[in-house]
């Protein structure tokens, strides 16, 4: 789902150095978006320098917490979005009644952070034996600019994203605008296929039908969001004299 034409990739060689780029990305008001994969892979200089055993006790935490101090004034003033993706690892000696999950890089971007989502992999998406996806679960953990605390379910397939067909065929059966019955999944009269995988395949493949169901699905969820403004013809040219004169013969 990325194009690549508008895509650049840079792999500094320590976590000071990538987080210096993002600053300038971000003051350069140059570019919309700027993806960091992952804090987990943001080692400092000094972890770099020093020898294999040696310990550095919250040297991760402390270039987050130093690095995000800057940024916040420069993103809110800038029209770029920064992205932190993170990674999850466990807490030692938690046993019963906690979280033993967490996240690198300490507590300054949990603290930062406008938006908090939370993406887990569900399921798998099969045709015949063979996987092409993932069926994901996406929680907002926290959220500064709406409601938190909402989940969503959808379909990653391999070469192509999310699948935009997935979602629809999800929300016609829950709006009951797409009915069930048994394992066929049917429009109106029409029945779109066996199966939840077979019926997304089938609408993929039209998409004027696609479309359609999108629609009327929108109109539901959303009636404020349909246009029902019929639509204006453009005036008449004025006709010329040889015209007018034909029509009186």
């Amino acid at each position: 789902g990325v194009d690549l034409n508008n895509l650049m990739v840079n792999q500094p060689d320590t976590g000071e150095q990538a987080l210096e780029i993002v600053e300038l990305l971000v003051r350069s008001n140059a570019v919309d978006i700027v993806a960091i994969d992952s804090v987990a892979a943001l080692v400092p200089r000094a972890e770099i320098e020093g020898e294999m055993g040696d310990s550095h006790m919250g040297l991760q935490a402390r270039l987050m917490s130093q690095a995000l101090r800057k940024l916040t004034g420069c993103i809110s003033k800038s029209q770029t979005s920064v992205i932190f993706i993170n990674q999850i690892r466990e807490k030692i000696g938690v046993m019963y009644g906690g979280n033993p999950e967490t996240t690198p890089g300490g507590r300054a971007l949990k603290f930062y952070a406008s938006v908090r989502i939370d993406i887990r992999k569900i399921g798998s998406i099969k045709d015949a034996d063979i996987t092409i996806g993932n069926r994901v679960r996406a929680t907002v953990c926290k959220n500064k600019v709406a409601a938190p605390f909402k989940k969503a379910e959808f379909d990653i397939l391999y070469n192509s994203g999310i699948s935009r067909a997935g979602d629809i065929i999800d929300l016609g059966v829950e709006h009951q605008i797409i009915d069930k019955s048994g394992t066929w999944l049917s429009y109106g009269e029409l029945r779109l296929g066996q199966g939840r995988e077979n019926s997304r395949q089938f609408i993929e493949s039209k998409p004027e039908l696609m479309k359609e169901i999108e629609q009327v699905i929108i109109k539901k969820v959303k009636p404020e969001l349909v246009s029902e403004k019929p639509v204006e013809k453009a005036p008449e040219k004025p006709k010329s004299e040889s015209q007018l004169r034909k029509g009186e013969k």
